[in-house]
């Protein structure tokens, strides 16, 4: 009884104890990261079976699939973080605007356009050789890797002008769909996420992305802004800052979905007359170039022999 009391007897109490706590901070730490490692292996035991699952054939995919395409993605990525970083988040614009094709990262883009530079210079190098001219051999190499580097940027363009010209066109029957909705008795949200489960296309996935930005906890404006940012149409500009104005004035949103519903209208009904209007100039380009040509052959060239005939004959005479 004397030692448990001691000061000998209270530092091993108090060493147990510490001992004790100690062992179960780590027991916990233990469990948390066994739990941990379970739930990783669940989820990637079920992303597993739903590759399985969509996977056709008893192979489950080919060798292409299971294994080079992985292992080229990887190379990509590794490429594209040895570019320097200062455009990473103009790429990740421009990605979002053409709707993520191929579901690229801004590390993916910038490393196919180094493999592809290095593809060109590579296939400028050898057809320089083989043309066994010494201009060619210099600046093959040169024009191929300039190739190869401005491609994947030229075909990105191209997918947000496409991308933007759906949305577009898209955006003025959305919106009446989106009146109609509203003025049923739907909340904007609801409205929403109503016309992106009818709605196929761009503007129904961006649509439908908003909706989920809002219920996560994003304030309205900003998920509009962020709505806005990923479109890049000036319509939408216009219609997403009329919306953030009416939401903080307290304006009906079902007045402002019709007056802006009506402006669209008026918009698409112009650009289908500049169209229009354009079209004939277009046409006689067109009717110059390869209509004309061949009208004069169809007309003129049975003519044309007697013509020679006759001044074969006045220049013999």
């Amino acid at each position: 009884m004397d030692l448990l009391f001691s000061p000998i007897g209270a530092a091993i109490a108090v060493g147990l104890a510490v001992l004790a706590l100690v062992l179960a901070a780590r027991s916990n730490r233990t469990s948390r990261a066994l739990e941990d490692r379970m739930e990783s292996y669940v989820a990637r035991d079920a992303e597993h079976q739903a590759a399985q699952a969509s996977a056709p054939g008893e192979l489950r995919g080919s060798l292409y699939e299971r294994a080079i395409l992985p292992g080229a993605h990887r190379f990509v990525q590794a490429l594209g973080r040895l570019a320097p970083g200062a455009n990473v988040g103009h790429i990740q614009q421009k990605l979002n605007v053409a709707g993520r094709p191929g579901n690229l990262s801004p590390a993916d883009f910038l490393g196919l356009r180094i493999l592809l530079a290095a593809a060109g210079l590579g296939l400028g190098y050898f057809y320089g050789q083989a043309a066994a001219n010494p201009r060619m051999a210099l600046f093959g190499p040169l024009i191929g890797a300039v190739v190869g580097f401005m491609a994947p940027n030229y075909w990105l363009q191209s997918r947000m002008r496409q991308r933007q010209d759906v949305i577009q066109r898209a955006l003025p029957d959305a919106l009446d769909m989106l009146t109609v909705c509203v003025e049923a008795g739907l909340a904007f949200e609801s409205a929403l996420q109503r016309v992106g489960q009818q709605w196929k296309g761009a503007l129904s996935d961006e649509f439908s992305r908003l909706v989920a930005e809002i219920r996560l906890g994003v304030a309205r404006g900003q998920a509009l802004r962020r709505f806005s940012e990923r479109c890049d149409v000036p319509d939408v500009s216009s219609f997403v800052a009329i919306l953030i104005q009416a939401d903080s004035m307290g304006t009906s949103i079902a007045h402002v979905l019709q007056s802006q519903s009506e402006q669209m209208r008026v918009l698409r009904r112009q650009r289908a007359e500049e169209k229009a209007n354009k079209a004939p100039i277009k046409m006689l380009v067109a009717m110059m170039l390869f209509i004309f040509p061949a009208l004069f052959i169809v007309i003129l060239g049975p003519a044309v022999p007697k013509i020679v005939e006759a001044f074969s004959g006045i220049s013999g005479k």
